[in-house]
């Protein structure tokens, strides 16, 4: 369908006020490049510890893509029948109320997407000390400043590094959609061609018969696995059942953000079509490396090397066994390619969601408003500021006199908030089936309602273990986002 006019946008329930540039392969850019950050080069040690077999790390993948993709099918009959900006805070606005639109919103800009614009924007910095060695968490241009006992603020070289890289992206994003389109579509396909070029690398110059032997040879047998809690492993049924459940809080983590592309519907062009087909095809492609990523790691490196890569780079063990001494270069290079792109996709969709929640009277109101260039560019430029304060506060352990980063522990907090939040998304689809049941529906949930469901079912199992078995990070995340219910009440318009 061509770009349609003002007065047949309106007409059809679209947003008149963007300009609409993004077409099906911007679009599933925007997917990719904000799912493919840092983690599938890390997360995959912590995994294999809690997991202790080759078999079921590639299993808990397996379960990882499973939920992804069926998760943006699913979404794909909102973003079809809502294709407005806001994305999910829409269409939790919608199914169920105003309200749970606004919690959702509060945890992305207080955590969830300025958090993560804030490691990714640090996990840049850390990479880019691999080849300019000035740059360093312990090179400190302002000492930390003790705020109370267990927290600080501080500017080392890392932090300036990552603060410059969120600002310089939000300036560009406000220039207009065509620069963060640009920057979206150039560092996604360099990044996706780089971790195309590990994987490559790894099944075909990597190949190790000890690693396969070992690996492959003793697939299910959990071997070095930690203890989750005491006396329960992955040795045992339930051990393993708990292990690949707790697992999944690092790679959903790392195949999270392909929702972010229905923030943007304002400005897709044709969105009843190429939102959900952009949802379709970006988790399909990035799911598909990931896979791929982890069988690379999998024939280069014997299972013990993976648990124990130093500082959980896996990616970086993996390439120093096929090039000794020039692995942590390239490595160093791929990623901070890979966190460029991510953080700009992040910047860009990000604000459009605090837009959404300005019109409706549930954010600062400047936020609502577009400039010259028909972008956010307050919620721009709120966003970058909260996330860069995110960036300068620290956790402080007096017993180990050891610095940590706040957004960690806020990232933490909010991965089974975040989790909560995608169940009721499409718990939505029955609500809004039975409430607007002629409603337009361009396309509809593949398999509904079993496959919905089946979702629902999953990820509210793997919930119940994490607030069973690791409730000191997952109830204060129920605490962030209940601390949005006064805030609203506050906030909404008498």
């Amino acid at each position: 369908m061509a770009n349609p006019t003002a007065a047949s946008a309106a007409a059809m329930g679209l947003d008149t006020e963007f300009h609409r540039g993004l077409g099906l392969y911007d679009s599933t850019m925007v997917v990719v490049g904000s799912m493919i950050g840092s983690g599938i080069f890390i997360v995959s040690a912590d995994m294999a510890r809690n997991i202790g077999s080759a078999g079921w790390l590639f299993g808990a993948w397996i379960l990882t893509g499973v939920l992804t993709v069926v998760g943006a099918l699913s979404y794909g009959e909102l973003a079809a029948m809502m294709p407005r900006a806001g994305g999910q805070y829409v269409y939790l606005r919608e199914a169920f109320s105003p309200l749970w639109g606004f919690l959702y919103g509060w945890t992305l800009f207080l955590v969830i997407q300025t958090g993560t614009i804030a490691a990714v924007s640090v996990g840049f910095a850390r990479y880019f000390g691999v080849l300019l060695p000035w740059i360093a968490d312990e090179r400190y241009l302002i000492a930390p400043i003790h705020l109370s006992t267990g927290y600080a603020l501080s500017l080392s070289t890392t932090q300036l590094v990552g603060i410059l890289l969120i600002a310089l992206l939000t300036w560009t994003n406000t220039r207009g959609l065509q620069y963060g389109r640009i920057i979206q579509n150039v560092f996604t396909t360099a990044k996706t061609g780089a971790l195309l070029g590990l994987i490559l690398v790894g099944l075909l110059l990597g190949w190790n018969q000890t690693a396969v032997a070992d690996n492959f040879g003793n697939l299910w047998d959990a071997r070095g696995a930690v203890d989750l809690v005491p006396g329960l492993s992955a040795v045992t049924a339930l051990g393993l059942f708990v292990a690949v459940c707790v697992s999944q809080t690092g790679s959903l983590f790392s195949a999270d953000a392909w929702n972010n592309i229905t923030f943007t519907a304002g400005e897709v062009k044709d969105p009843r079509r190429n939102v959900p087909l952009s949802l379709a095809l970006g988790t399909a492609v990035v799911i598909g490396l990931f896979l791929l990523a982890n069988v690379a790691y999998l024939v280069t490196l014997p299972l013990d090397q993976i648990q124990h890569a130093p500082g959980d780079r896996v990616a970086t063990a993996t390439l120093n066994a096929i090039f000794p001494g020039l692995g942590a270069t390239i490595m160093a290079i791929g990623i901070m390619i890979s966190t460029f792109g991510c953080n700009n996709g992040l910047i860009l969709a990000g604000a459009r969601a605090y837009y959404a929640m300005a019109r409706d009277g549930l954010f600062f109101g400047a936020s609502g408003e577009l400039n010259d260039a028909k972008v956010p560019a307050w919620g721009l430029l709120f966003q970058g500021l909260w996330a860069a304060l995110l960036v300068l506060l620290r956790t402080y352990d007096p017993a180990t006199r050891a610095y940590g980063n706040l957004y960690n522990n806020l990232l933490d907090y909010v991965i089974s908030a975040a989790l909560i939040f995608y169940i009721l998304t499409i718990a939505g689809i029955f609500r809004l089936r039975s409430t607007r049941p002629d409603a337009e529906r361009p396309y509809r949930a593949l398999g509904y309602p079993v496959v919905p469901a089946l979702y629902i079912a999953g990820a509210a199992a793997i919930l119940l273990v994490l607030f069973i078995y690791r409730p000191a990070t997952t109830w204060p995340g129920l605490v962030i986002v209940l601390l949005g219910v006064p805030v609203y009440f506050a906030w909404k318009p008498k």
